[in-house]
């Protein structure tokens, strides 16, 4: 027996899995009340008469909110700064765009009165996780609904044969093979050929932001980057609003093939997969503001922080973006950054970015300290105490290992200066 419920807040994006959802709901609890939810995070055309196709599914009402922006400034941008890339490739696209939704489930849930929220989120994928964790954190008290791991279809095929038993309309065919998930920062394929990861992506359905980089203009496009404290604010010296800029850098960096990667990755459940992610304008930011952070981070600020990036693309890629750790991270990387401000300028040529000048008003490169020429500030000599202090553990080593005496250190010094 299904627990009463008498209002669900569903999670819609008027795709395949959740239009048999919305369906499956209404017909498993009955009596119940669906509300969907759309949370526009940059999905563009796919909300084209998605609030009528919802209530022509069942649902009694359908909300579709614009969350671009927020999207941007308190999702992306702080996994941005703190550098965080899952296994050294993903710029997790999906994994910081799912708490963003479920956090709109719950306002919507609170405010419809309703009792319980579902997702679409299948029982082997890491969004499960993201949408449940969420939920979890933000109000308890919800009921989660999760379809598929309740009922017994099995397959898309299974989906499709659903929503021709019940009159439910969908443009997904039957040939249409690959799993996609798109929003203003990237563009995801997994599912059809790719399922061997020996089988390179070719065909049509997997590319979408960016041209085959064989393919980009023959003369390297160049564009200047301006940050103010780890986050972006200008392009080619103008400023720009969050989602004006990031859809200006999808479009140049996917004219010039930018940002696709192919990649077997580990899921949080456990397995294996293999899938492509596009992220043109992701990875012009994240190669910007990792050339200026050589100039405004200090060695050991600089490699903590890489140590940290790691532990923080694990919370959001782990559905656990709204735990005391990630704000603790973030309060450390806004320490870090209120040096970093300053620009880039990035060499965008047939699927590369390449970072080729760079300045900063507070940097900490000093060119009279670095200079080969310039003897004013640097003593060399200073060098060879450094290097005998730094190195006596090993020396100390091996004086045991080869049994020789204790050296005297000052009078070999003083020795060597006579001699």
């Amino acid at each position: 027996m299904k627990q009463t419920v008498k209002k669900i807040i569903l999670a819609y994006s008027g795709g395949l899995d959740t239009s048999v959802i919305l369906h499956w709901l209404k017909a498993n609890y009955p009596g119940c009340e669906v509300v969907t939810v759309t949370a526009d995070v940059g999905m563009g055309n796919e909300l084209d008469g998605l609030e009528e196709k919802a209530k022509k599914t069942g649902a009694s009402k359908a909300y579709i909110i614009d969350v671009r922006e927020e999207f941007i400034t308190d999702y992306i941008y702080p996994t941005l700064r703190a550098g965080a890339i899952y296994e050294h490739k993903y710029l997790l696209g999906t994994s910081f765009a799912r708490p963003l939704i479920a956090k709109k489930m719950v306002e919507i849930a609170e405010k419809e009165g309703a009792d319980a929220v579902a997702h679409g989120a299948t029982g082997r994928g890491n969004d499960q996780v993201r949408f449940d964790m969420t939920v979890m954190a933000l109000n308890p008290r919800l009921q989660i609904i999760a379809p598929w791991r309740e009922w017994t279809l099995k397959s898309r095929k299974d989906l499709l044969d659903y929503c021709d038993e019940n009159g439910i309309p969908t443009t997904a065919s039957r040939t249409k093979i690959y799993s996609h998930d798109k929003n203003l920062f990237h563009f995801s394929t997994e599912g059809g050929m790719l399922e061997n990861p020996w089988n390179a992506p070719a065909g049509d359905g997997i590319f979408e932001l960016t041209v085959d980089p064989e393919k980009a203009p023959d003369q390297p496009t160049y564009v200047d980057i301006d940050f103010e404290e780890g986050y972006p604010v200008k392009v080619n010296g103008r400023e720009m609003q969050p989602v004006q800029m990031m859809d200006f850098l999808n479009t140049i960096g996917g004219d010039n093939g930018i940002g696709r990667v192919d990649m077997v990755e580990n899921r949080l459940v456990g397995m294996k997969s293999h899938g492509i992610y596009e992220t043109p304008g992701g990875t012009i930011l994240y190669e910007a503001l990792r050339d200026l952070e050589t100039l405004t981070l200090d060695r050991d600020a600089m490699h903590f922080k890489e140590i940290v990036a790691l532990r923080y693309a694990e919370l959001v890629y782990y559905g656990q973006w709204f735990t005391p750790l990630r704000k603790a991270i973030d309060a450390f990387v806004n320490v870090l950054q209120k040096r970093t401000t300053g620009t880039v300028r990035l060499k965008l040529y047939k699927g590369s970015v390449t970072p080729v000048a760079r300045k900063a008003p507070r940097g900490l490169y000093r060119e009279d300290y670095a200079s080969f020429d310039d003897e004013e500030v640097y003593n060399q000599h200073d060098a060879e105490g450094f290097i005998r202090l730094f190195g006596l553990p090993m020396k100390i080593r091996a004086q045991v290992d080869y049994n020789m005496p204790a050296i005297d250190e000052v009078e070999m010094f003083s020795r060597f200066k006579r001699d």
